[in-house]
């Protein structure tokens, strides 16, 4: 049904993740250390990572990184520690969920299920957020009723956005997965320039923005609801 690497260290919570989601159906890859995780990661190809941030020989973080610079697997953190700037510091680590514990193993099984619903029934193709629509199968957008037209990056730039509302986009992040794509440097300016235009053009202030807001230090965000339509 779907294959997942779980790295905790706490046996039984382990365990636990481990026992409902086999009965779910899913083929588990259990590890309790970083190291060991980092050595199985490839191997097993997983689709989605549920990872402990407070480990023995390491942060979990370490392997979102690590994961996320393989492939595009989606990955939910668990963790105790449950303030803004460490849900922040893993969202820019490139994590798509947060659980903190002690958490419902229900409730990650919902959220285990929907990933993989969402994935077995493909990407949406038509997106409302705001005065925009987007198109992400023909990569199209209009607002208004009045079609935008975008570049290359702006567009996947757009795309980046729109795929995750509301959480911390790192310039790092912008960097490595949008604009290096055809393994040609570019540099924050180049970001910056693009960010700028795509503002531009579907008519977000800086000073006042309804869709990209920039967190200081840390990256931009997407502040609008995305909704299928």
């Amino acid at each position: 049904m779907g294959k997942i690497l779980l790295l905790e260290d706490e046996e039984s919570v382990n365990r636990g993740i481990s026992f409902t989601l086999e009965k779910e159906g899913f083929e588990i890859c259990s590890c309790g250390c970083l190291q060991e995780a980092m050595h199985r990661f490839d191997a097993f190809a997983p689709e989605l990572l549920i990872c402990d941030v407070t480990l023995p020989d390491g942060s979990g973080l370490d392997m979102v990184r690590y994961a996320r610079k393989r492939s595009d697997v989606y990955t939910i953190c668990l963790t105790a520690l449950d303030s803004e700037i460490d849900q922040v510091m893993g969202y820019e680590s490139g994590a798509d969920d947060y659980i903190t514990k002690p958490f419902s193993l229900s409730v990650l099984t919902l959220k285990v299920r929907a990933f993989f619903t969402r994935k077995e029934n493909g990407p949406r193709a038509l997106i409302g957020s705001g005065e925009l629509k987007i198109d992400t199968a023909a990569m199209k957008v209009w607002k208004n009723g009045e079609e935008i037209s975008l570049t290359r990056n702006e567009w996947r730039l757009l795309n980046l956005f729109i795929s995750n509302p509301g959480q911390v986009i790192s310039k790092d992040r912008m960097l490595e997965r949008l604009f290096d794509t055809d393994d040609h440097f570019v540099d924050e300016n180049t970001a910056a320039v693009n960010i700028r235009r795509l503002r531009e053009k579907i008519g977000d202030e800086a000073k006042n923005p309804r869709y990209i807001r920039n967190i200081r230090g840390l990256g931009y965000l997407w502040e609008e609801t995305c909704t299928p339509v």
